[in-house]
């Protein structure tokens, strides 16, 4: 029966969550139930290309990417797929009429991985930003608003932006792994092997930026979503903050985290702002 094998891709997109990333998982538990398993859905498609272009070094990353992009479209087409990822992901654009130009920007992006490296203007990174991170939050927002479409476009906007917050303190905090591993250098204007205080204080200005215009936007989101989209917004603002703390020197040479008790904490803390209506 398709009941079951939609129910095992459901699983495999929830297990794909939960492995790759503890902290998006525990953020998607604080969403209301209704709707977490199609943001494991779209967190488990989007990881998956992500991985492709990341990842499998020792395979032809540009073979696996246009098999996973032909599956992918087939799977819009047909409206299943073998692939439990790409069957989890149909459900989800058709239930809630995903557009399929936020799924094509969202390739596009991740396309530009397998061969550029170097972001030199603005609008190259604008671009690069939007496909890899505002269409997400976009695709959520859809989930999030469950089709009322002036909702949607209020929201838009601030969807946007702290979708560009998380992309960008993943560029700052991911900085060595990048552009040692990967090559890549996606702050325009900065020379990353060379990174000063001032070149990272201007960064760090324009995510704050961007997470003030997103804030807003979570104080206007249905019940259901706002709780579990304010706690990843603390838990990166947590990591934007460590990261202000951090010599430029030690960000080019070190990972910088959010240890499990601090995770503990900040979660104790969105509860509470919660629960008192101070969201």
């Amino acid at each position: 029966m398709k009941s079951i094998f939609d129910k095992i891709s459901f699983e495999f997109s929830k297990n794909v969550t939960k492995n790759y990333s503890t902290s998006f998982s525990t953020a998607v538990k604080m969403l209301a139930p209704k709707i977490r398993q199609d943001i494991y859905n779209i967190y488990g498609f989007v990881r998956f290309a992500d991985e492709i272009v990341d990842t499998f070094h020792e395979y032809d990353k540009a073979v696996l990417f246009n098999l996973f992009e032909e599956e992918l479209y087939e799977a819009l087409k047909y409206k299943i797929s073998l692939n439990p990822i790409l069957n989890s992901f149909q459900k989800t654009v058709y239930q809630y009429d995903i557009p399929i130009d936020l799924i094509k920007s969202f390739m596009k992006s991740m396309r530009m991985d397998l061969h550029k490296s170097i972001y030199e203007t603005t609008n190259e990174y604008n671009d690069y930003i939007y496909g890899s991170a505002d269409v997400v939050g976009l695709m959520c927002l859809k989930v999030f608003v469950d089709g009322d479409n002036q909702k949607y476009e209020e929201l838009k906007s601030s969807a946007m932006r702290l979708g560009s917050a998380f992309q960008k303190v993943n560029f700052l905090r991911d900085l060595k792994a990048d552009y040692e591993n990967l090559n890549r250098s996606y702050f325009p204007n900065t020379n990353l092997s060379a990174l000063d205080e001032n070149s990272k204080i201007e960064i760090i200005k324009e995510i704050e930026e961007d997470f003030e215009a997103g804030f807003q936007g979570i104080l206007k989101l249905p019940i259901e979503a706002k709780f579990g989209v304010y706690t990843a917004y603390v838990y990166y603002k947590k990591l934007l903050s460590k990261l202000k703390k951090t010599p430029s020197e030690e960000i080019k040479n070190s990972r910088i985290r959010v240890p499990d008790y601090e995770k503990i904490g900040l979660l104790a803390k969105c509860y509470v702002n919660y629960r008192l209506n101070l969201l």
